[in-house]
C-alpha cells in the first residue's frame, strides 16, 4: 500500500501536496471518535445544530482565499471560477439550513384519541465520498443538511483534491461538538473496506458510473443501509424552430465549456431545428474561438486544464471517432502542441450521428457535438436515446412547448431557456445510470433520515 498520496497541479505537473494515507488504526479511532460525537450530536435541538453549522461555514468563509486557490492548484479551475464556486457553496449551505425546520419537523397527524406523528430520526455516521470537479460544493450538498438533520459526516475527498477535505475537517471537526466531519485520506480499498463497518450508517458517492457500481456492490454485499449515487450524465439540449438563437447559442455554449466541461451536468449534446443549425453553428463557432486557454491563476484565462492527464486523449478518441462516422469538425479537436498542461480546446461538432461515441459516453470535457432535427418529436426521441438522465433543456419562447416535452423526456431536472445550473431549492437527482437518490432542497434531508412512527392511545 503507498503510504503518501500525492496531488499534482494540472497546469505545471507540479506537486501540490502530499499528504500521508490513514493507518488502520488511525482510521478506526476516527470511526470511533465519529460515532461518539454522533450520541451527543443527535441530543441537541435543530436551533442548536444550526447555530454550530454556521460557525463551522464562518470558519470556511475565514479561510476562503486560501481555499479557492488550492482547488485552482488541485484541479486547474480558473481562479475567478474558483471563489464563485466558494460562493455558490454557502449559497447551497444556506438554502439547506432555510429548509431544515420543515424538512425535519415531525408530521403530526390528528385523530381524536390518539397521538400519531411521523419522526425524521438522524441515521447516525455518513460516509461522503466526494468528486474533484466541484470540490467544495459537492460535499457541501451532504455536510450540511446530514449535520443539521443530527448526523455527523466522514469525508472522503478525491485523491486529486485532498487539501479540500482537509478545509472542511478543520472548519467543522473542531466545534462545540467536536469531530462533526472528519477526513480521510484512503485507498480504493480502503474504502471499500470501510464501507463494510458497522458503525457506517449511510453511504454518499458523486463520482462515475463505474465507480458508483462498485460502491453500490460494495454496501450490498455487507450492508442493509442505503446509498446515494450522484453519478453524471449526458446532458442534452434542444434549439426549437422559435428560440431566441443568439441567447441559446451563447448559453450553451457556456453550458459545455464551464469548468472545462467537467460538469456533471454540463452540455454534452445539442439537437437543433433544422431551420436555425447553420445559424446556430455560425454563432458558437465565434464563442468558442474567444475562450483563453492557460495559468488558471490568470485573470485573463477563462478554461483551466483538465484535472485528469488522460482526459485530453479520451477526448481526442471521441472527436476522430465522430470525424471518421461524418462528423464536421469546425472549432478545435486537436490536443494543443507545446503545453506542459492537460488542455483541450474547446471543439465544434456538427452532423454527429446519435450512436457516436460523443454522442452517448459522458465526455467531461469542452465538446459540443451538434446535430439537425426535422421537428420536437425526433429531438424528444434523440434526447431520450441515451443511458444517463440527469438534466435536459428546451431553447423556446414557448411554454406550451417546453411543458409538453418536459413530461416526456427521462431526466431528473427540465430546464427552459437555460443549463448547467443546480437550484438549492429544488431536489437534484437522476435517471438511469445518472444515479439514485436526492441532494438539495428538502428532499435531500429524506434519505439523510430514517421515518419513526409514534402511535400513542390515550388510555382513559
Amino acid at each position: 500500500m503507498p503510504t503518501l498520496l500525492t496531488a499534482t497541479n494540472p497546469f505545471d505537473q507540479s506537486v501540490v501536496a502530499e499528504v500521508p494515507y490513514d493507518s488502520p488504526e488511525k482510521i478506526d479511532a476516527k470511526v470511533r471518535a465519529a460515532a461518539a460525537a454522533f450520541s451527543q450530536w443527535r441530543c441537541l435541538t435543530l436551533n442548536q445544530r444550526i447555530g454550530i453549522v454556521k460557525e463551522g461555514l464562518a470558519k470556511m468563509r475565514a479561510a476562503g482565499e486560501q481555499i479557492a486557490l488550492d482547488v485552482t492548484l488541485q484541479m486547474g479551475r480558473p481562479l475567478a471560477n474558483a471563489r464563485g464556486e466558494l460562493a455558490t457553496m454557502f449559497d447551497r449551505a444556506e438554502q439547506s439550513i432555510a429548509d431544515a425546520p420543515a424538512a425535519l419537523a415531525a408530521d403530526v397527524l390528528p385523530k381524536n384519541g390518539f397521538v400519531r406523528r411521523i419522526e425524521h430520526e438522524p441515521l447516525g455516521v455518513v460516509f461522503d465520498i466526494a468528486a474533484w470537479n466541484y470540490p467544495l460544493v459537492i460535499p457541501i450538498n451532504v455536510i450540511v443538511p446530514a449535520l443539521l438533520a443530527g448526523n455527523v459526516v466522514l469525508l472522503k475527498h478525491s485523491a486529486k483534491t485532498p487539501l479540500t477535505g482537509i478545509a472542511f475537517a478543520e472548519a467543522f471537526g473542531a466545534l462545540e461538538v467536536p469531530h462533526l466531519v472528519t477526513n480521510l485520506t484512503l485507498t480504493h480499498k480502503q474504502t471499500a473496506e470501510l464501507i463494510g463497518n458497522p458503525q457506517i450508517d449511510h453511504v454518499s458517492f458523486t463520482g462515475s458510473v463505474e465507480g458508483g457500481h462498485r460502491i453500490y456492490q460494495a454496501v450490498a454485499e455487507s450492508r442493509l443501509i442505503d446509498v446515494g449515487l450522484e453519478l453524471g450524465g449526458k446532458d442534452p439540449a434542444y434549439v426549437a424552430a422559435d428560440a431566441d438563437l443568439e441567447f441559446a447559442a451563447a448559453n450553451l455554449v457556456d453550458g459545455a465549456c464551464y469548468n472545462a466541461g467537467q460538469s456533471c451536468c454540463a452540455i454534452e449534446r445539442v439537437y437543433v431545428h433544422q431551420s436555425l443549425y447553420e445559424p446556430f453553428l455560425e454563432k458558437s463557432a465565434a464563442l468558442l474561438a474567444e475562450y483563453q486557454l492557460g495559468d488558471p491563476r490568470l485573470e485573463t484565462t477563462n478554461m483551466g486544464p483538465l484535472a485528469s492527464r488522460s482526459a485530453p486523449a479520451f477526448l481526442q478518441q471521441q472527436v476522430d471517432e465522430a470525424v471518421a462516422r461524418g462528423a464536421r469538425l469546425l472549432v478545435g479537436g486537436k490536443i494543443p502542441e507545446g503545453l506542459t498542461g492537460n488542455f483541450y480546446p474547446p471543439t465544434l461538432l456538427a452532423d454527429v450521428p446519435n450512436d457516436a461515441l460523443v454522442m452517448q459516453q459522458e465526455s467531461f470535457g469542452p465538446l459540443l457535438p451538434v446535430s439537425a432535427v426535422a421537428n420536437d418529436d425526433e429531438a424528444l426521441a434523440k434526447m431520450n436515446d441515451s443511458a444517463f438522465g440527469l438534466t435536459a433543456s428546451i431553447w423556446t419562447t414557448d411554454g406550451q412547448r417546453a411543458d409538453s416535452l418536459a413530461k416526456r423526456l427521462h431526466a431528473g431536472t427540465i430546464f427552459q431557456n437555460r443549463c448547467d445550473y443546480l437550484d438549492p431549492a429544488l431536489p437534484w437527482t437522476g435517471w438511469g445510470e445518472s444515479g439514485k437518490g436526492s441532494t438539495l432542497s428538502p428532499y435531500g434531508f429524506y434519505h439523510l433520515t430514517r421515518r419513526k412512527s409514534i402511535h400513542f392511545r390515550d388510555a382513559t
